[in-house]
């Protein structure tokens, strides 16, 4: 299973396609409130259509420490499933696109990054940091 995730200023899910503003960035301004939002693109194993998987989303310290807003971490967790198309030959990746938006977000400087993992097994990650400016 492969994931790519990009940090974005905003990010949309429609018809199967990520539509993505201000990708790519991996410095924020430290101690100032912003939104941010990920696009992440799962392809999903053509043998593994059709079977529920769970997706879970973190913003992590460069420590590894989970990040806390209020009384919550920063997370987002969902299940998908993904079926499997009339004549996709075998072997076809099953392409999944997923917009997370966090609104709100203030950071303290330092070192963070976001974590995707799958079923339990880390996927992809996104390192970023929040700079005094």
């Amino acid at each position: 299973m492969d994931v790519t995730l990009l940090l974005c200023d905003s990010a949309e899910e429609s018809g199967g396609k990520l539509y993505i503003l201000g990708a790519g960035w991996n410095n924020v301004s430290a101690d100032v409130l912003f939104n941010m939002a990920l696009a992440i693109l799962i392809a999903i194993p053509w043998d593994r259509a059709n079977h529920q998987v769970t997706v879970l989303a973190k913003l992590m310290t460069a420590d590894g420490e989970p990040v806390v807003m209020g009384d919550q971490q920063v997370a987002a967790t969902g299940q998908l499933e993904v079926g499997r198309p009339p004549g996709t030959k075998p072997g076809s990746a099953l392409n999944v696109p997923i917009a997370l938006k966090f609104g709100g977000v203030v950071l303290p400087a330092g070192g963070y990054r976001w974590e995707i993992e799958v079923d339990g097994q880390q996927m992809a990650t996104a390192p970023f940091h929040a700079i005094q400016r």
